[in-house]
C-alpha cells in the first residue's frame, strides 16, 4: 500500500516538473471550461484560449486539431505554471491542468488561414461551444457557405459537435447600385470578387438582374425589404440556383449566391413597391360612403 502511495506521488511529481511530456494515454478526467476563444486576424492567425475553472483534482484539456505553436498555461495572475501534455489515439494533443484555486489559462496560436483570391479560408473543429472573433474591420462572413453579417458583434458563437468552415474577405469590394421608384430612392448593396454589369431592377416583374464574369465566386446582394421582399427565386440563365439569405438590422436582407459559371443572375421577389399607394383605393372608398349620402340630401332639396 505505501508502494503505491510513493509510486504516485513519483508520477505526479514528474508532471509538475517537466512541463511537456508525451504519450498515447489520457492525463486525466475531463477538465471544465468557463470559456473556448477563438481570434482571427486580418494575417491569417488564429489564437485560441480555454480558460478552466479551479479544481482541486487534475484533469485534461482537449486542444484544437492543426499544427499548434507557442503553447502557454497561466494562472489568473498571469504566472506560467508546469502542465504536462500528450496525444491520444487519434494524435490529438492534450494538456494536463494541475489543482489549483485560480482558473487555468491555456493560449496558444493554431496554423495561419489560407488566403486565396482575396478570401481567407479555414476549417475549425471542436466538440464544445466557441466563440470566434473577427477583427473589427471583418463585418461580412461565410460559414458553410452561409452569410453572417457581424453589424456591431465582435464574433459568433458556435455549437461544438463537428467542423465548421470560415470565410472571410481581406478587403471587401463593394459595388453600390442605386434604385429610384417614385420619390423613394433605394441602394443595392453588392460584395463581390465577380465582375458586375448591365444591373438592372425590373419593378413590373418584381426582379433585378445583373450579369456575372467569373465563376465560383461568393456574390451578396444587400437591398431594402421594402424594395424587393421575399420569398426569393434565385436564377443563372433561366437556371434556379441555391442562395442564402440573412435578414439585417433596419430592414435590410441579404442574398448570398455562389454561381458555378458566368451568365446573368436574376432575383425574383413576391414583394415590391406598389405602382400607387395601396391606401387610395381605400380612401376613394371611404370618400364615396361620405359622399352618397350627402348627394341624397341635396337632391330632396
Amino acid at each position: 500500500m505505501n508502494q503505491k502511495i510513493i509510486s504516485t506521488i513519483i508520477i505526479f511529481g514528474l508532471l509538475t516538473v517537466i512541463p511537456t511530456a508525451y504519450g498515447q494515454l489520457s492525463l486525466g478526467p475531463e477538465a471544465k471550461q468557463e470559456l473556448i476563444e477563438v481570434k482571427i486576424n486580418l494575417d491569417g492567425e488564429i489564437n485560441v484560449k480555454h480558460i478552466v475553472a479551479s479544481s482541486n483534482m487534475p484533469a485534461s484539456v482537449l486542444l484544437f486539431e492543426g499544427e499548434i505553436k507557442n503553447l502557454i498555461v497561466t494562472n489568473d495572475s498571469g504566472e506560467e505554471i508546469n502542465s504536462g501534455t500528450a496525444n491520444d489515439v487519434k494524435g490529438n494533443l492534450s494538456v494536463m491542468v494541475l489543482p489549483s484555486k485560480q482558473n487555468t489559462i491555456i493560449t496558444y496560436n493554431l496554423e495561419n488561414i489560407e488566403l486565396k483570391n482575396n478570401l481567407f479560408s479555414t476549417d475549425i473543429s471542436y466538440y464544445k461551444k466557441i466563440s470566434v472573433l473577427f477583427d473589427e474591420s471583418v463585418e461580412l462572413i461565410f460559414v458553410n457557405d452561409s452569410i453572417i453579417f457581424l453589424e456591431n458583434k465582435k464574433g459568433i458563437a458556435v455549437s461544438g459537435g463537428g467542423n465548421v468552415e470560415i470565410k472571410f474577405y481581406n478587403d471587401e469590394s463593394r459595388i453600390i447600385e442605386k434604385v429610384t421608384w417614385e420619390e423613394n430612392e433605394f441602394d443595392v448593396e453588392i460584395i463581390t470578387e465577380s465582375k458586375i454589369e448591365d444591373f438592372n431592377f425590373n419593378q413590373s416583374e418584381k426582379s433585378l438582374s445583373f450579369q456575372v464574369n467569373d465563376e465560383n465566386k461568393f456574390v451578396t446582394i444587400s437591398m431594402s425589404e421594402e424594395l424587393l421582399g421575399g420569398p426569393y427565386v434565385t436564377l443563372l440563365d433561366d437556371e434556379k440556383i441555391k442562395h442564402s439569405k440573412f435578414v439585417r438590422d433596419g430592414g435590410l436582407v441579404a442574398l448570398n449566391l455562389k454561381p458555378q459559371e458566368t451568365g446573368q443572375v436574376t432575383i425574383i421577389g413576391t414583394t415590391v413597391i406598389p405602382e400607387f399607394s395601396m391606401f387610395i383605393p381605400l380612401i376613394m372608398g371611404f370618400m364615396i360612403i361620405l359622399t352618397v349620402p350627402l348627394m341624397r340630401k341635396f337632391s330632396l332639396r
